[in-house]
C-alpha cells in the first residue's frame, strides 16, 4: 500500500482544475495530464480523509475498461507515459500508476447516466412518482429490482461542492443538440450493456453507471474522464443480491451508508471518517478491481 495522495503537486506543468477526485494539468495545446488522487466525494462533497490506493485502483480500472470497450467508442487515452511529461523523482512518483496523458477535447456539459436496476435516487424518485427522471415504470417494482429494460437518465455536471441535477432527455437535446444527444444515449447504453454482461460473468452486478464524453476537432463523440469505476458505478456482489433490499456494494455506497447515520447536512465541511471505514473502503475498491480485471493492482 502506498502513501495516500490527497492532492497532487506538479510544479512543472500548469494546473488547470482540481475536481472532486482528479487534478488536471496542461501538457501542451493537444494534451492534458490527469492525476487520480485518493480523494473521495460523497453527496457531491469532498471528504477530508484520503482512501489509500483509491486513485491507483480507479486509474487501473478505468484503463481496463477503456481497453475492453474500445470497439464501442473512441476514448481520450494517448498511450503517452505520464512520467515522460513531468520533471523530477517526486513528480514521477505522484503520477506513476495514477496519471494518464489524454487528448484535449471539448467536454460535453452533461453526464450520461445509465440505470439497469432501481436503486439510489432512482428508487426515491420511483417511490414518489412511479417514474425515474420522468420515464414511467411499471407499478409494484421493489428496491434494487432489475428494470424491464435499461434506461438513460442524463444529468448536468456540477462543479465541486455542487450537486448534479437530473434532467430530461429533451433538456439534454437543448443543451448539446439532438444529434449529439442521440449518439451519447446510444453509445452509453451499449457501453453499459456490454460491461454489465462481462461483469456478471465475474460475479458482479453493475446496477448503474455514468459516463462523460467530449468532442474532437471533427465533432465526433469521444469517451473521457473515467469509465465504470467504483466512483462512477454501483457494483454489487451477484451472490448476495436480492430485490427488496439495498445490496452490499463494492463502491462508495458503503461510505454513503455510513454518512447517512450521521447528523450531517450533506454540505461542506464533510465529517472525518473512522479508520475502520477508511480501511474497509480501500479494501472494497481493490477487491472490485481484482474481481473484474482478474489481475492484482500493480505495485
Amino acid at each position: 500500500m502506498s502513501l495516500p495522495l490527497y492532492e497532487s503537486s506538479i510544479k512543472s506543468l500548469p494546473l488547470l482544475t482540481r475536481g472532486k477526485v482528479r487534478d488536471m494539468y496542461a501538457v501542451d495545446d493537444k494534451h492534458l495530464l490527469i492525476v487520480t488522487t485518493d480523494r473521495l466525494s460523497a453527496f457531491d462533497v469532498i471528504l477530508p480523509d484520503p482512501i489509500p490506493d483509491k486513485g491507483a485502483v480507479l486509474n487501473a480500472m478505468a484503463n481496463f475498461w477503456f481497453a475492453k470497450l474500445a470497439g464501442v467508442v473512441p476514448n481520450h487515452l494517448t498511450g503517452i507515459a505520464p512520467e515522460s511529461v513531468v520533471k523530477g523523482a517526486d513528480e514521477m512518483a505522484q503520477v506513476k500508476g495514477r496519471g494518464v496523458v489524454v487528448k484535449r477535447l471539448k467536454p460535453l456539459p452533461v453526464e450520461a447516466v445509465v440505470r439497469g436496476y432501481l436503486i439510489g435516487s432512482g428508487w426515491k424518485d420511483y417511490q414518489q412518482t412511479g417514474a425515474v427522471c420522468g420515464i414511467p415504470l411499471p407499478a409494484g417494482l421493489q428496491q434494487a429490482q432489475k428494470l424491464p429494460e435499461v434506461i438513460f437518465t442524463p444529468a448536468t455536471k456540477a462543479d465541486a461542492g455542487d450537486h448534479d441535477e437530473n434532467i430530461s432527455y429533451a433538456r439534454m437535446e437543448g443543451i448539446v443538440g439532438a444529434v449529439i444527444a442521440a449518439a451519447v444515449r446510444d453509445i452509453s447504453i451499449r457501453l453499459y450493456s456490454q460491461a454489465a454482461d462481462y461483469a456478471r460473468g465475474r460475479g458482479i452486478i453493475i446496477a448503474d453507471t455514468k459516463f462523460e464524453f467530449g468532442l474532437d476537432d471533427a465533432g465526433s463523440v469521444v469517451l473521457i474522464d473515467e469509465v465504470l469505476t467504483a466512483d462512477s458505478s454501483r457494483f454489487w456482489p451477484a451472490d448476495q443480491y436480492r430485490p427488496g433490499i439495498s445490496p452490499p456494494s463494492y463502491d462508495k455506497q458503503y461510505v454513503r451508508d455510513y454518512l447517512e447515520t450521521l447528523n450531517w447536512s450533506k454540505t461542506p465541511p464533510a465529517p472525518h471518517l473512522p479508520a475502520e471505514v477508511i480501511a474497509r473502503t480501500s479494501q472494497k475498491y481493490r477487491e472490485a478491481y481484482e474481481r473484474l480485471s482478474g489481475a492484482k493492482l500493480p505495485d
